[in-house]
């Protein structure tokens, strides 16, 4: 396995380990968690229904697909490690706006926040796919994301205790704190470019060419897929959980708390990556999307009437995620090809605003006519049919 060692790179002229990218990865989660929860209550603040807070997520979720599709022109000039520097830089600017409390400072806070969050995911993913080798992946994944799970434990609630005590500033200061943290790590830690991309950098290229080159490979199709019904119940339950919380009477605090307490099952992600590293990752990732979508559709059902309930069953439904969180993502890495990755790796990440775009489009119809519940019903048939497209599709040797 590639060494876990801290050291800078550039200095030891060894490949960064597991451990190197567990820690940036988890101080990055610090910095999107504090203000994850905030958004959408802060939105229904501004707004005032679900439904407007679907028809706004809908709105700066396309404007971030198309963004991210343009990322390459943008920063083709730019080494990655500057890139990087540029995504954390757009959450600080993200929270500043967000801190204004108002709706035109939320949409550009948002857009910025996300933009970000894509710039950093894509980086990091080319570093990952530079450092850990392919056979080592379906353990240093959960590895990355169980060390995360602190982060996401902590954020949520935390920011929405400083939300409601302090007002709007309060937890985008701290979230601009904790990118400043990043910031001086990623930099102590200096990750290095590979010899394989000689010119260091992301590389400008055609979108639509590598959209086209990308949906030729039944690979990468599937892995998307993957990604993207994962996405979806994160998105889902990010947004319209707190939402069906507040909606219900239990309050915004209540709704933080549950946000943090289901990352807290973050943690089983490493139990199921030894899980799929005994009976492969075709059979974990089918019976995660099995069980995400019975409890989804069981949450939907209890909605307002049974808060307690319906959070009960969401946050089963978030332990199973917990099982995607951790080897999802692996069919992308094993299937892209080296000399590809770069490309290749911007649209994959698009699986992110796509899945928070098609939802809220949908959500937002559905709620002009059904209460808040409706949104976990049709999110769990889609995850049903979600897996059982990986069952049938996925390799067995996976």
């Amino acid at each position: 396995m590639a060494t876990e060692s801290l050291s800078p790179n550039l200095l030891s002229g060894r490949k960064a380990g597991a451990l190197t990218f567990s820690a940036i990865f988890a101080l990055e989660s610090l910095v999107r968690s504090l203000n994850s929860t905030v958004v959408s209550l802060q939105a229904y603040d501004l707004l005032g229904s679900s439904q407007k807070v679907s028809e706004l997520t809908t709105l700066v979720a396309l404007t971030v697909l198309l963004a991210t599709l343009m990322l390459p022109y943008v920063l083709g000039r730019l080494r990655r490690r500057w890139a990087y520097t540029f995504g954390v830089v757009s959450l600080m600017v993200a929270s500043l706006f967000l801190a204004s409390f108002s709706v035109e400072g939320t949409i550009v806070g948002m857009f910025f926040r996300n933009c970000g969050a894509a710039i950093l995911n894509i980086t990091l993913s080319l570093y990952i796919m530079d450092h850990i080798k392919r056979t080592e992946l379906a353990r240093a994944e959960p590895m990355r994301l169980s060390l995360s799970t602190f982060s996401w434990m902590i954020g949520p609630a935390s920011g929405v205790w400083l939300y409601t005590q302090f007002g709007p500033w309060a937890p985008q200061l701290a979230s601009i704190a904790a990118a400043m943290a990043l910031l001086t790590l990623f930099w102590i830690l200096r990750l290095s470019d590979r010899v394989t991309m000689p010119s260091g950098t992301l590389q400008p290229f055609n979108p639509l060419a590598n959209v086209i080159r990308f949906v030729h490979q039944p690979r990468l199709r599937l892995a998307w897929m993957v990604a993207f019904g994962r996405s979806c119940f994160w998105v889902t339950f990010f947004i319209y959980g707190p939402l069906l919380m507040v909606e219900s009477g239990v309050g915004k605090q209540i709704a933080g708390l549950m946000i943090s307490a289901s990352q807290a099952l973050l943690l089983c992600a490493y139990l199921f990556g030894r899980l799929a590293y005994r009976f492969g990752v075709r059979l974990v990732i089918s019976w995660c999307f099995l069980l995400m979508s019975f409890a989804s559709v069981a949450a939907g059902i209890a909605g307002k009437e049974m808060p307690y309930l319906a959070m009960l069953f969401l946050l089963f439904g978030a332990f199973a995620a917990s099982g995607l969180d951790g080897v999802g993502g692996i069919p992308f890495l094993r299937a892209v090809r080296p000399r590809e990755r770069q490309r290749m790796a911007a649209v994959y990440r698009t699986y992110i605003d796509f899945s928070e775009l098609i939802p809220a489009m949908i959500f937002a119809i559905a709620l002009s006519y059904f209460e808040i519940g409706i949104v976990f019903v049709i999110l769990g048939a889609a995850l049903t049919l979600m897996g059982a497209i990986a069952f049938r599709y996925l390799p067995k040797s996976l």
